[in-house]
């Protein structure tokens, strides 16, 4: 028996996963790994603990199985996208710690490169908008503030990549410089029409062409495994994004179907299959995927604070010990009590835009509770999702009747039931909440011929649908006084 081995690397643990020919996992391991603050604003992970940590896990998931190299038939990987490693290709070292796609450090030159007016140009070529969050200023950040490495990166010493491309590199020793059309079209250089590196924007962000990997289609035998840490010999048969892993592992595989997956942030995605949409407000146009010759592609809401806002109540003002505890506190009061809390810690993302918004808490009076807190929370991040499905319906023209979701946050009954009643839509939470992973395997499972893709959709199982429940009169007060919260928390920042 064979069985599929999915790397999913996100942006606060690595986790591997390993499924059966029925998709149902028979092995899970996960470690979490450093987050690297070094001023306000800036957010850094070390590759090289990235790669021990995904390393590990690999190893740990085989090994509850007693698992051999010859036993995987593919493996799929999918990965936090935008964060930009650069590494010597000599040694494998990174000149730097990688910067996460939350890291706000470039904000300015965006903000520069807007005033000189590049992003019309910007978003007609690559999909996107002119923000930090994407790799491109990441790396000439990289290249202009680490000593000598530009001189490096012209003569082609030096490699570029998302976290994929780092985990492939290592995967193979060395042999593959890669990455897939999704992650790709996330780092402002990629040319979403022509399916090329664009030499109009390398010349713009002055990156090297020296430094970038190879693109490929997100299903396809890339190569073999050569590392002996992991086990030689294993083909590596897909890479994927995370959130468009996720839009596969929903099997949103016609235009029109939707998800947003609860994760670190939030994100929603619609497919919108060979129709390239330009958002005229202020979303994203993506590479879902693409398989054999065939492009799919996508419209994207992206929310930077989603899960980390619990996180942050846990971890930096301790109003609970675990995660897991914020739907009992907040359940424990029967409203907000008046707070809106706004967890703009990072900036504002879609459809906003705004790195210059800053987190805030609005209506605290002697009544307010951490109970009140925590349900603030909660509802804050079901308020950003409800922008960007109110923003994406406006673009796609017609109204998206269900949304399948996923995600750590999915599993909180009482942010999902919220979710609901604001947004006046049918959601629908699968039996497997690892779809990011999931995707990740199926599209693997494809290229070796693991799966097909009838037989992909008969492993999707339905946990729970939530549908509204909430007067049209009290939903309109409760966005009346978020729009008012958000509007004072913009433009924070100097």
């Amino acid at each position: 028996m064979k069985y599929i081995l999915a790397i999913d690397q996100g942006t606060s643990s690595s986790r591997c996963i390993v499924y059966n020919q029925a998709a149902q996992p028979i092995a899970v391991a996960q470690q979490e790994f450093q987050q690297i603050y070094p001023q306000p604003g800036w957010v850094e992970h070390d590759a090289e603990e990235i790669w021990r940590s995904q390393a590990k896990v690999i190893q740990m998931a085989m090994h509850q199985q007693n698992l051999q190299p010859s036993d995987i038939a593919g493996i799929g990987i999918t990965n936090q996208r935008e964060t930009t490693v650069i590494w010597d290709r000599s040694t494998g070292k990174p000149i730097h710690n990688a910067i996460v796609w939350q890291d706000r450090r470039t904000a300015f030159e965006c903000s520069r490169l807007k005033e000189a007016g590049f992003e019309a140009l910007i978003q007609s070529k690559t999909g996107l908008l002119l923000d930090a969050y994407f790799s491109a200023t990441k790396i000439k950040w990289l290249l202009d503030n680490v000593a000598g490495t530009r001189d490096k990166a012209e003569r082609g010493e030096l490699a570029f990549g998302t976290i994929d491309s780092w985990l492939v590199w290592h995967l193979t020793q060395g042999e593959l410089h890669i990455t897939d059309v999704s992650n790709a079209s996330r780092t402002l250089l990629y040319n979403i029409e022509d399916m090329r590196w664009d030499p109009e924007l390398l010349t713009l962000f002055n990156i090297p062409a020296a430094l970038l990997p190879t693109v490929k289609t997100s299903s396809e035998i890339y190569g073999l495994t050569q590392n002996p840490d992991i086990g030689e010999g294993i083909p590596i048969a897909a890479i994927v994004g995370d959130q468009q892993a996720a839009l596969f592992g929903q099997l949103c595989h016609q235009p029109g179907m939707a998800k947003c997956t609860y994760g670190t942030g939030c994100f929603l995605m619609m497919n919108t299959g060979k129709r390239k949409i330009t958002s005229k407000h202020r979303l994203i146009s993506t590479v879902a995927w693409q398989i054999g010759n065939d492009v799919t592609y996508a419209l994207e809401g992206s929310v930077f604070m989603g899960g980390a806002v619990m996180q942050w109540l846990r971890d930096g003002l301790l109003v609970f010990k675990e995660a897991a505890e914020s739907e009992t506190l907040a359940g424990s009061v029967n409203d907000n009590g008046g707070i809106y809390f706004v967890p703009a810690l990072t900036g504002l993302g879609a459809p906003h835009w705004d790195p210059h918004a800053r987190g805030a808490i609005f209506g605290i009076t002697r009544g307010t509770t951490h109970a009140h807190l925590a349900r603030a929370a909660l509802e804050s991040i079901a308020f950003q999702v409800d922008e960007l499905l109110q923003t994406m319906i406006l673009d796609y023209g017609e109204t998206i009747r269900q949304l399948r979701i996923d995600g750590g946050a999915a599993r909180n009954d009482l942010m999902v039931q919220f979710q609901a009643d604001i947004a006046n839509i049918s959601i629908v939470r699968p039996s497997n909440l690892e779809t990011t992973a999931l995707g990740a395997a199926y599209l693997a499972g494809l290229a070796v011929g693991f799966w097909n893709l009838d037989e992909i959709s008969n492993t999707w199982r339905i946990n729970q649908t939530f549908l509204p429940n909430r007067a049209s009169e009290q939903v309109d007060t409760l966005k009346h006084y978020w729009q008012k919260a958000v509007g004072r928390a913009k433009g924070w920042a100097e």
